[in-house]
């Protein structure tokens, strides 16, 4: 099987590469990038070009390792023990099977998305060495041993909050996805909005990347903004004039709050305009 990017994907040749080869070296694709950027859609669409059963575990600030094999109820337990619940005698009822276990036990090979890695503690990458090396893991109380059936295609998404141990990077396939290039925006736009008026697709897309080139921005606008924009332009009707419009007074695009995203990037636009003004 080779990813070839989908119709709703557009997926550049780099891309595509490596994802080939940690599908061929049979290692997770370690995925970072501007949030925005595509990283957790190109998991979905991995799965989808495979046919594939897409699983996803989403990391959070209090995630552990622990949760994508398994977690023990055992406030379940004590409670049906209490109610004198014969279900009591075996330990295994309260096995909560966590991601990882899941796309072990897939009967067809699945992709494993695990979502923002960088958001959990600095242990947490560590701590799935070993079962993402060997694809099994033990499950102490009940003292089974769980293998894959087939190895998943494991993809991990990381915004660079923060830095990975140098262990868990060596077991991984790298790629970082950068911003596009206009003419690949372009086919992102296409994608998504098929029969868009090319006119109004040039001044947006001229207006957006002047946006991001604006000096001192704290969050440029990223690939998801810009769709979320063009929706809003093409709802609203905005006339192409308006987009055209470069004087002073326009510096900040209609509905802008679709690409700035905090008062601080407003404020510099403000600032810029006038100053513009007074020269």
């Amino acid at each position: 099987m080779r990813f070839e990017g989908t119709d709703r994907y557009v997926a550049t040749d780099d891309l595509r590469l490596a994802v080939n080869a940690a599908i061929a070296l049979q290692r997770p694709l370690l995925v970072k990038g501007e949030p925005g950027t595509g990283k957790t859609l190109l998991a979905q669409e991995v799965a989808r070009a495979m046919d594939a059963p897409l699983i996803e575990w989403h990391v959070k600030s209090t995630t552990k390792a622990q949760h994508g094999l398994y977690e023990y109820d055992a406030v379940s337990r004590l409670r049906d023990s209490q109610l004198g619940d014969p279900k009591v005698a075996d330990i295994g009822n309260y096995i909560v099977p966590g991601k990882l276990w899941e796309a072990f036990e897939s009967e067809r090979r699945a992709v494993l998305l695990i979502d923002e890695v960088d958001k959990a503690d600095i242990e947490f990458p560590n701590d799935l060495l070993r079962e993402l090396d060997r694809m099994d893991f033990h499950v102490h109380e009940t003292r089974v041993t769980v293998r894959a059936r087939h190895r998943p295609v494991v993809v991990i998404t990381s915004n660079n909050e923060k830095e990975l141990p140098d262990a868990f990077l060596r077991r991984c396939f790298f790629h970082y996805i950068r911003f596009p290039d206009g003419e690949t925006l372009q086919k992102i736009v296409d994608v998504h909005f098929p029969g868009i008026k090319r006119e109004l697709v040039n001044e947006a897309l001229g207006a957006f990347l002047g946006l991001r080139d604006v000096p001192g921005l704290k969050k440029k606008p990223s690939t998801s903004e810009l769709l979320d924009w063009l929706k809003l332009l093409l709802a609203e009707d905005v006339p192409i004039e308006v987009l055209r419009e470069r004087s002073a007074k326009k510096l900040i695009p209609p509905l802008y709050g679709a690409l700035l995203k905090n008062e601080a990037d407003v404020q510099l636009f403000e600032k810029i305009a006038f100053m513009a003004r007074r020269g």
